[in-house]
């Protein structure tokens, strides 16, 4: 059987369990209230702190990563524990207390320490949070469920930043007060985990060794890793994408709804791919979205018209339709159970130190060359890493 498809004979018809739904829920209202706070805290920074775009880029950095590397130990140390919930709920909570206290603050290093305390928390909970997923799913239903989680992610990114532009239109225009109402769906997101998560002790999981260690990991995992890296390398941050738009003529009032009309593509697109994962296999359907992001990269660089953009801004959410539900499926698919929390670590850190030298050095590029050369690097190496992960074999 090939590895990229083991378990993966038959869509289940069974319903999605009670936990992917909790999650799925979650990410909703995790999203909700993160998404209320993401778009305007470039504004709250530089307007209302007196930070600068120095700041700005320090902050972003320093979050992510401090992210990627707490989500390789908390995968790892999950795995020797007997329930990820202890990592799963605390991670949320850090969260939900951090952005509204983003509203009380008066000076950039205190966002900075902030910031990098949400994605701490972002990065505690997300290996196990994966792993729990991949545990209470059977292999040829993984598909499925973690395109439910991812989906249900995308509706959240669309109702919070239209919550946050009602608010400020229609209630107050004071950035503070917006950020002190997310508390909300923060708490209502612990509360939903801490009391409705369901979880059996694994006692092989107890016996787990090698915690934050390649070492119980054979060659296709590895390589699944460095085909990963290879890919985000060129996977610059999305905010280019909106920077390529308003040049080629999308009016600025628009990139908010061109942004909502993506993420409601992208929700609906992960629910669709999810059951073709657990039809097709993970890794047939990783490579075709690779494709068409390199497809779409391409497209971007040679794009002429602004409605030209709209038309690449869906196609591009079929890429993450195609690759989301399935690459965390070809995680759990390729790694033993008791090491299961341990590689969502490592899938984490490789696609997170990764994604800042990635925007980095395509908008150095950008500023040098101009689009038709990065994002042409980005296509180039979407299609190296398609070409590595053909390599994985057969078990």
């Amino acid at each position: 059987m090939d590895a990229s498809q083991v378990g993966t004979a038959s869509p289940s018809r069974k319903p999605l369990h009670r936990n992917v739904k909790l999650f799925g829920l979650a990410s909703l209202l995790n999203d909700v209230a993160s998404e209320m706070v993401a778009p305007l805290l470039p504004d709250f920074l530089i307007r209302v702190l007196g930070g600068s775009k120095a700041w700005l880029g320090a902050i972003e950095g320093a979050a992510d990563s401090a992210s990627s590397l707490v989500k390789l130990g908390s995968g790892g140390w999950s795995d020797r524990v007997r329930s990820r919930k202890w990592f799963v709920v605390p991670g949320y909570a850090i969260a939900a207390v951090t952005r509204p206290v983003i509203g009380l603050l008066t000076l950039p290093w205190q966002l900075l320490a902030l910031r990098t305390a949400d994605r701490v928390g972002k990065g505690i909970r997300t290996p196990p949070r994966d792993a729990m997923i991949a545990d209470c799913t059977p292999p040829e239903a993984r598909g499925w469920a973690f395109g439910f989680q991812r989906a249900m992610d995308h509706v959240g990114a669309v109702i919070g930043p239209l919550l946050a532009a009602a608010f400020l239109a229609y209630v107050s225009a004071d950035l503070r007060m917006l950020f002190l109402w997310t508390l909300i769906p923060g708490l209502m997101v612990v509360g939903l985990l801490w009391f409705g998560l369901r979880e059996e002790s694994t006692p092989a999981r107890v016996a787990a060794k090698h915690a934050w260690t390649l070492k119980p990991f054979d060659g296709n995992f590895r390589l699944y890793l460095l085909a990963l890296l290879v890919f985000t390398l060129g996977n610059s941050s999305d905010m280019f994408l909106l920077v390529r738009a308003e040049g080629m003529g999308v009016p600025q009032v628009a990139l908010p709804l061109l942004w909502c009309v993506f993420h409601v593509a992208k929700a609906g697109g992960n629910m669709l791919a999810g059951r073709a994962v657990d039809r097709i296999g993970p890794r047939p359907m990783i490579l075709a979205g690779w494709v068409v992001y390199a497809a779409v990269y391409l497209a971007f660089a040679l794009v002429s018209a602004a409605w030209q953009v709209w038309l690449l801004f869906l196609v591009y959410a079929l890429f993450y339709a195609l690759t989301e539900p399935a690459e965390k499926t070809l995680a759990a698919n390729l790694v033993a159970e008791e090491y299961r929390g341990l590689a969502y670590g490592w899938y984490h850190l490789a696609v997170g130190i990764a994604t800042l030298p990635a925007s980095l050095v395509f908008g150095w590029i950008y500023d040098l060359y101009g689009p038709l050369a990065a994002f042409g690097w980005g296509a180039i190496l979407a299609m190296i890493a398609a070409v590595m992960l053909t390599a994985i074999r057969r078990r």
